[in-house]
C-alpha cells in the first residue's frame, strides 16, 4: 500500500507544480498558490522520508505530518476554487486526488498503529 501512496503523492506533486505555474503566470496569484505548492509537494516528500524512519513510531509520525499537509493542501485548493482562481473542472479533479491520498494515509496510519501495538 505504501508504494501506491508514494506513487500517487509524487504524481499529485507534479500536478500541484503545474497548477502553481498556471496560477502564478496566468492568474497572477502568488500568495495562495505558493502555499499550495509548499503543502502539496511536502506530502510526497514526507512519505518518502517515512520510508526510512528510525522506528515504527517515527514512520507513523512522518505519515501523520504528511496527512496534515494533505489536509492543508485540500484547504488551499478549496480557497483557490472558491475565490475563482481555479475552474471547477480542474478543482474537482485535483481535490479528488488529494482526498484519495488523505484516505490512503489514514488507512496506513491506522494499520501501522494497530501493528505497532500487537
Amino acid at each position: 500500500m505504501e508504494n501506491t501512496v508514494k506513487n500517487k503523492s509524487y504524481a499529485f506533486a507534479l500536478r500541484i507544480i503545474k497548477a502553481y505555474r498556471f496560477l502564478s503566470t496566468e492568474q497572477k496569484e502568488f500568495v495562495l498558490s505558493k502555499q499550495l505548492l509548499r503543502s502539496g509537494t511536502a506530502i510526497g516528500a514526507l512519505i518518502k522520508e517515512a520510508e526510512h524512519g528510525e522506528s515504527k513510531a517515527d514512520f507513523i509520525h512522518k505519515m501523520n505530518i504528511a496527512l496534515k499537509e494533505a489536509n492543508e493542501t485540500e484547504y488551499w485548493l478549496m480557497l483557490l476554487h472558491d475565490s475563482d482562481y481555479l475552474e471547477s473542472k480542474v478543482f474537482e479533479s485535483v481535490v479528488e486526488d488529494c482526498r484519495e491520498i488523505i484516505k490512503l494515509l489514514i488507512s496506513i496510519i491506522k494499520t501501522s498503529k494497530k501493528n505497532k501495538n500487537n
